[in-house]
């Protein structure tokens, strides 16, 4: 069960098609206040959910910001 909910993982370097996929994520998979805190927007799960944990993390190793990416988080 542990393996389920574990991050997925972040393969260094990180290519162009990596970075494209995880700025994706990163905007789909934003937080969305709720009367219980902030969720997912995506997936009414807490925020960070893993997908959106991947994306900044991804983003992160490459060496850029979401700002940089035109990511406002």
């Amino acid at each position: 069960m542990s393996a389920v909910l574990a991050d997925f993982p972040v393969l260094t370097p990180v290519t162009d098609e990596d970075l494209t996929l995880a700025a994706h994520a990163a905007r789909g998979h934003s937080p969305k206040r709720g009367p219980r805190g902030e969720l997912c927007r995506s997936e009414r799960v807490p925020y960070p959910c893993r997908l959106a944990r991947w994306a900044h993390t991804t983003i992160h190793a490459a060496g850029l910001t979401e700002e940089q990416l035109g990511e406002s988080t």
